[in-house]
């Protein structure tokens, strides 16, 4: 694993084979362009390959864990069917790679998390967010289908009401919300997060590495038979970027008003 080969992400060893990836955009709110949504889709496979680690934790830089995929690179791909099927096969490979990955991966959520940055921080095996923490699924109201992740996880850890309401919606929950609906394991105050997450990452570094390996990978099997849903609404994400609303829906974000979606006007 060479840790050279990342430019939007930190690492930090710590002890006993605990690896901090920090990422690192703060300017941007950590937002998703095209190379951080690369190297996140990416490194775990490093992370899975790397012998020095044993358990990796990933948080944010600054005061967000991550804002979603940047603005510029959502109307980059708007209409680019070459930019669109790569972003489909990137998207994959990120969430089947956080899935197989053969480490336990700990999200310390310490800000806002939405777009790629909430896959990370709900497909971890263990997630600690902060209390006032902002989490949700906004692609319908960029006017996409909700792919990334929402359909292999939000119906297990939040159930099928929830998962509809939020996700159909796209309304935002907090991480104290988060935690009563069981979608992340703990919500503590924000200036806790980082060093509980560490914590826990300790317990699971000095723990039987096979057991605790092992005991993953069938967990994970609950995942991997979702797959297919998955597989179908990153599909149906992607043919929505080849449509009229995510352009309506981008320019309402940078104007900050509702959008008038094309499909919703009266015929």
């Amino acid at each position: 694993m060479s840790l050279d080969d990342y430019q939007q992400l930190n690492f930090e060893r710590h002890d006993n084979g605990v690896l901090l990836i920090t990422i690192n955009r703060p300017d941007k709110y950590n937002a998703t362009d095209e190379q951080l949504h690369g190297e996140l889709a990416r490194v775990w496979r490093d992370v899975s390959a790397d012998r020095q680690t044993r358990v990796a934790v990933v948080t944010g830089a600054g005061k967000a864990f991550s804002a979603g995929g940047d603005l510029a690179m959502v109307e980059r791909m708007a209409g680019d069917h070459d930019r669109v099927s790569h972003m489909l096969t990137e998207m994959s490979d990120l969430v089947y790679n956080i899935i197989n990955c053969e480490k336990p991966i700990v999200s310390a959520i310490n800000g806002v998390a939405v777009g790629a940055g909430i896959v990370v921080a709900l497909l971890a095996d263990i997630a600690i967010c902060a209390e006032d923490a902002k989490l949700g699924d906004g692609h319908v109201k960029l006017g996409v289908a909700a792919g990334d992740h929402a359909a292999i996880i939000w119906p297990l850890l939040a159930g099928m009401a929830k998962a509809r309401y939020y996700l159909l919606t796209g309304e935002m929950l907090t991480g104290a919300e988060a935690e009563r609906l069981g979608m992340v394991a703990k919500a503590l105050p924000r200036d806790q997060v980082l060093a509980e997450s560490l914590r826990v990452a300790q317990v699971l570094a000095t723990g039987s590495q096979q057991a605790i390996r092992l005991t993953k990978r069938s967990l994970n099997s609950w995942l991997r038979a979702a797959g297919p849903a998955f597989d179908q609404s990153a599909a149906y994400e992607m043919l929505c970027f080849m449509g009229p609303d995510v352009l309506e829906g981008v320019a309402a974000l940078r104007e900050k008003r509702e959008p008038r979606f094309p499909s919703a006007q009266a015929g």
